[in-house]
Order: C-alpha cells, then structure tokens, then sequence
C-alpha cells in the first residue's frame, strides 16, 4: 500500500542536522544526486578539482530551475600554489546595441527572451578546470550526470517549487510564442511542472552532455552545438555570433580580498559583485560585534550592507568599463568614510565617490589539499526561457543585467561582460587555507556572505551553524526581509530605528549555501543548506 498524503514542504517540528566530518575527502551541493557524483569520482582517485566539475555536470540535470549548460560560472580553486580565480562568464554578442533597442521601445533590458543572452561559459569552465588541475579523463566527469539524465531522476522540493513558478510565468507570458515552444517541449512535458517525487528523465540533456565530453566541450563553442546556437539567434534576431563563440575562453584572473579580524576572505574580482560583500565587511571590521542576537549587530550589518550594494550597483560591472578602482573600493580610507555615515537610524543608501586624485553553489576538498569554491548559473531559473531545440540547453539572460542608460558603467555594449551577481567565496588565515564557502540566491549572494563570515569568525559557529542561523536580506532602501524564524524583539527594535522589515516565508529568498573547512589537524567539516535539498558527503 503507497503513502498517501505527504506535504514535502510540511515541517511542524525544527529540524536538526549535525555537522560532517571527513578525512580523505569531502563534496556540498544544493542537490544530494550532485554530491554523489562528487563522492563518486573522489571514490574513483579524483582530486577535488574532478569532484567539483562533476558536481557542476550533474546539477544542470538535477537542477535545472537554477542552471544549466547554457549558464555561466565562477570558481576560486586553492592548490599547493595557492589561490587561483577562473572567470567563465560571457560577454554580449557583438550585434548588441543598446541605442537600437530604445528606438524600438524599449526602456531598459527584458527580463527573458533573446536579448538577454550573452555568451555561455560554463562548458568553458569545465574543460579549462580539469586540462589545468584535474587528473580524471574529461570523459569520465560526465558519466553521472549523463546517466542521470538518460534513466531519470526523483525531483527534489525545492527544484519542484522553482519548477512551478517558472510554469506560471512562461505560461501566462511566453505560451504562444514559437521561440520558447522548445521550452515547452522540453521542460513542461506534461504541460505542467514536475512535481516533488516524480522521475524526470532528459534523453535530449543525456545526448548533448555525450558530446561535450566526446569534444572536450569544442562543440558547444566551434563545432555542431554552436551551430544550432547561432542559428537559433538568428532566426530570433539575438546578439550572438559564430565568432562570438568561437572566440571566447575563459578567464583567470587574480582574486581580491580583505582581511575581515586576522581571516582574509577572498573573492572574484567584477564584473562580479563578490567585491559588494568585501566592501561591507571592511566597513564592519571596524566595529566590535560580539553578540549574535543583538540589534545593534544586526542594525551595524545591515547599513554596512546597504552602503556596500549601493556602490556596487553604480560602479560594477566588466573590469574594462568600470569607472573606479576595485582598490579605491577596498580602501580602508574609504571603508572609514562610508562607516561614518552609519548611525542609530536606518538610512536610505546613496553610492558614494571612491575615487582618488544573484544559481547553484558546491565546494569540494581532497585529502592533498585542494579545495574548490564553484558556482554556476543561468540567473533567473531557468534562464532567458529559451531552449535550443533538440539539445535541452536552456539559455541563460545574464545579459537582463546591462543597462540601457549611457551614463552607467554597466551600459550594453557588444562583447561587454554585464553586472554578475554568482560569487564564490574562500577563507585563508596566515596564508593556508580555511576552505570554500558560498551563498547562492541572485542579490542575496554577497549578504549571505556578510552572514556566514560574521557567524563564523565574529560569533565562533561551526559551518553547519552558520548556515542554520536566521537570515535577513535587504531589498531597497529601508526595506529588510527576515526568516520566519528571526528574533521578534530584535525585529521590533529594528522597526523603531526606521527600518521597514516583514517577515517572509518565501523559501527560496534567503539563499542557499555550502561550506567545507578543514581544521588544522587536516580533518574536513562541512555544513549544507537547511533551505534547499542539499547534501554535505565526507569519507
């Protein structure tokens, strides 16, 4: 006899999960089919390099509501030569124009649809991360994910509730447009979303993931994927070229850092916004935040945020347009400045002047050290809405971001990388690592960093503890959203210090994150989002 009857969204009691431990090896994604194929190629004598490149694999099958082959990523990777960032996010196509869009009504960028498609680099940074770091055949990272994806997987909670809203909207919106019938086809089946429990299965997913690994991804940028890409573009009048593709590569670039209380948190530099969280906690180092629940800690941490977010929706954007510093940013001469600005009151944020004269989250270690901080995204869920027919890659509308307002940094031009809101993050104390850390959620990202480095260094809480914690996000001016589960007193003394804060049960407004740090004895202790279906694996 079947049970009947079950809410998968119905918990009347607190939930508790410990800490996990782990000595050879440790994997943490918002999916647990993901941390199984970690575990599995860490099983296998992959580093954790391999681990993460599969982890990302499999999650654009089991959670295709946040990422996908036609996403972007990020990711900071700590080896015996220390921390490197790679960039594998992609600029506009070289028939972007800003000015031809307003001649044709439009006011600022669409939310879907083709224009918001810029450049795909997460295949990129698949193939660039294990030719540079990893020691399993490319082929062999993908397994997992193909299988997954030609024999079916159960849709967890969280994917089936983003899965839904996606519905509502492309369904009222988008039904009778022929650009996203593949949509359609591919993702609503059975002309609705899939349902928590149910076995989805992705034959087209499982054929086009097949021959990125036959072609060390090649296909997707140079080869018969690219092809139909462009094509599609084409017929949808897109921005995107042969040559846009067939001329990207990914990025390494150096990560930037403060040094947050003898901790230096790092980040990667714009265009994404990881310098947001950096410019907020080099405001708050300045205080001495010794109580957790106490509303000076969280009024302190909110206006340094507020302030932090306000500078980078102004000034970040690719590192080649952008009109200050990231040094100037990261200053402590201008970290005090705006610190200065913080009072008793709640105040409305306004971008300062520097200058001088939000995917999904995983993080991987092995048992030689090597550490790996990665996320990946197609931005708004499912992305633009747009699916290239016969290959179920859904293309992401990262380029939603740009601006069509000249004065602004992040102003669309052709091969211009837009404003980015996915952002890993690490920790190092004295030159060895702490390990990776991360927030997924859109413009939740750098708050949630705030959250958990404070919670970890300022308040002394395990990773698994830090996640755990209430949350609160600001939204816009004065406005704060809190957990169902946050303080009452604290939010009414909030309240009277002219905030506009209301409690949210929005379960995918908070973000959602995975840490793993190893301690100085060289065990692995990782914590998973009690907000979305994520596992933390060690053996």
């Amino acid at each position: 006899m079947g049970y009947k009857g079950m809410n998968p969204f119905d918990y009347t009691y607190t939930s508790r999960r410990n800490i996990t431990y782990g000595k050879q090896g440790m994997v943490a994604a918002s999916q647990p089919q993901a941390s199984q194929a970690g575990l599995e190629i860490l099983k296998k004598g992959g580093n954790a390099v391999d681990a993460a490149i599969a982890m990302a694999i499999a999650l654009t099958v089991v959670e295709p509501t946040s990422n996908g082959v036609g996403g972007d990523a990020f990711a900071l990777i700590w080896t015996k030569d220390g921390l490197k960032g790679l960039n594998a996010s992609g600029p506009a196509g070289s028939l972007a124009d800003a000015e031809k869009m307003k001649s044709e009504n439009y006011t600022k960028m669409p939310e879907y649809g083709i224009k918001t498609v810029t450049v795909p680099g997460a295949p990129s940074a698949w193939v660039t991360l294990s030719k540079t770091y990893g020691k399993l055949p490319f082929k062999e990272l993908f397994k997992p994910a193909i299988s997954l994806a030609e024999e079916g997987y159960v849709v967890s909670p969280m994917v089936s509730e983003m899965w839904e809203y996606e519905f509502n909207v492309h369904n009222k919106q988008h039904r009778e447009q022929p650009e996203y019938k593949a949509w359609f086809d591919t993702y609503m089946p059975m002309g609705r979303a899939m349902r928590a429990g149910e076995v989805f299965k992705n034959p087209d997913l499982g054929k086009t993931l097949r021959e990125l690994a036959d072609t060390e991804c090649e296909s997707f940028y140079r080869g018969a994927i690219a092809g139909k890409i462009i094509d599609f573009c084409a017929k949808y009048d897109g921005f995107l070229t042969k040559e846009d593709l067939a001329t990207y590569y990914p990025e390494w670039v150096e990560p930037i850092s403060i040094n947050y209380r003898g901790y230096d948190v790092w980040e990667i530099p714009p265009n994404g916004h990881g310098i947001v969280a950096l410019m907020a906690l080099n405001m708050l180092k300045g205080y001495d935040l010794k109580e957790k629940e106490n509303v000076d800690t969280y009024h302190k941490s909110i206006e340094a945020l507020k302030l932090a977010y306000t500078d980078g929706k102004k000034y970040v954007t690719d590192i080649r347009h952008m009109s200050v510093k990231v040094e100037d940013l990261l200053s402590d001469e201008y970290a005090n400045k705006r610190r200065d600005l913080i009072n008793k009151e709640a105040l409305m944020p306004e971008a300062g002047n520097p200058k001088k004269g939000g995917t999904v989250y995983l993080c991987a270690a092995d048992g030689d050290g090597n550490m790996v901080s990665y996320i990946q995204s197609n931005y708004w869920k499912f992305g633009s809405g747009l699916v290239i027919p016969g290959t179920s890659i859904a293309l992401h509308n990262r380029g939603r971001e740009f601006s069509l307002n000249k004065e602004d940094d992040n102003y669309l031009l052709p091969g211009k990388k837009p404003y980015h809101t996915i952002i890993p993050g690490f920790l190092t104390k004295d030159g060895k690592p702490v390990g990776p850390f991360g927030v997924m959620g859109g413009y939740m990202q750098p708050q949630g960093h705030v959250q958990v480095v404070e919670n970890m260094i300022d308040f002394h809480m395990n990773p698994q503890q830090a996640l755990d914690a209430p949350r609160w996000q600001w939204i816009g001016g004065k406005k704060i959203l809190v957990e169902y589960n946050f303080p009452i007193e604290t939010y009414q003394k909030l309240q009277e210090m002219g905030h506009e804060i209301k409690y949210s049960n929005s379960i995918g407004s908070f973000g959602r994150g995975q840490i793993i740090i190893r301690q100085e004895d060289g065990i692995l202790v990782g914590g998973t989002e009690p907000r979305t279906d994520g596992a933390v694996l060690g053996y």
